[in-house]
């Protein structure tokens, strides 16, 4: 525990710069918790700071368990060995991202060829794209490495995590979020989050284009107060545009779950987000009308009474 104003050049000293935070010293970084306040959430958290920052990939199972993850950003690199310059520039890199981002590495020619890797080359992979980059420009630096990883760490489609959920709030585009709420076990969910996956693997060259998928099971405690913000029932899909500062919202109209929108239709409603023809001052007009015809109402009321 340091006290802000007791200990305010210690605080300054180890980089804690946000009052009411936690924030965790590993060797020589300081890296700050921005997730929910959970103690699940804490120590998963912390489990994930104590492993190693690559994970070492050897045999066909492990790259089947390899691709299997898809809701995560992740590289993964072909070095010589562990002795290589250039897996040490990779490994310094995924220091600087531990735990968000999920760096892998294989030494084995049969992984990597499987894999379509070259010797010191490095692939990434955004969530949810069947195809991954392949960095320029190899052989690379921690610097190169780690520049390349923050220019491209905002997906087109991303899903929240309670370990991360504030950060990943605060990384809005223009001051609005596109949110989609599916939950992943049900099935209008799960196919929701597909035509999602479509749009976003349609749309991975727009730099504009961010989708936040939330699912509810993931945040039980607060499902009751996004469908009071939000003025949504969340047992179905959604998707919607949010104003990240006072929480107004414009919601895309699905008439029920068995006529969910197309990829096609779902583009067409997020071109009009984009561009503006939809957006979140709809919202405080639709409240204006609430309060005028409140207020209609009140008057005709009085009027009532007076006769």
């Amino acid at each position: 525990m340091v006290d802000a104003k007791k200990e305010a050049k210690l605080a300054k000293k180890l980089g804690f710069d946000e009052e009411g935070s936690l924030y965790i010293l590993k060797g020589d970084r300081t890296i700050e918790f921005d997730g929910e306040f959970a103690a699940d959430v804490l120590v998963e958290f912390l489990l994930d700071l104590i492993e190693d920052p690559v994970e070492i990939i050897s045999s066909k199972l492990e790259v089947q368990a390899f691709e299997r993850i898809e809701d995560y950003i992740k590289l993964i690199g072909f070095f010589k060995s562990e002795d290589s310059e250039y897996y040490k520039a990779f490994e310094e890199a995924a220091e600087h991202f531990q735990p968000y981002i999920k760096f892998f590495a294989t030494f084995d020619k049969g992984v990597a060829k499987k894999l379509s890797l070259k010797m010191n080359e490095v692939d990434f992979y955004e969530p949810f794209m069947d195809e991954p980059i392949a960095i320029p420009n190899k052989p690379y630096t921690e610097e190169e490495l780690v520049e390349f990883v923050k220019e491209h760490q905002r997906p087109t489609l991303r899903r929240l995590r309670p370990e991360e959920m504030f950060e990943t709030w605060e990384d809005d585009l223009n001051g609005i979020h596109i949110v989609a709420f599916a939950e992943k076990s049900d099935p209008d969910g799960y196919e929701f989050l597909e035509i999602l996956k479509q749009v976003a693997r349609d749309n991975t060259d727009n730099p504009d284009l961010s989708i936040l998928w939330i699912d509810p099971d993931d945040f039980p405690l607060l499902v009751a107060y996004w469908e009071k913000t939000f003025k949504i029932d969340l047992f179905r899909p959604q998707i919607g545009v949010v104003n990240v500062t006072d929480a107004d919202s414009v919601w895309m109209e699905i008439p029920d779950d068995d006529d969910l929108p197309t990829a096609e239709e779902l583009e067409d409603w997020i071109e009009d987000v984009l561009s503006g023809k939809i957006n979140t001052e709809d919202d405080d007009e639709d409240d204006d009308d609430d309060d005028n015809s409140d207020e209609e109402d009140n008057d005709d009321s009085d009027d009532d009474d007076d006769e």
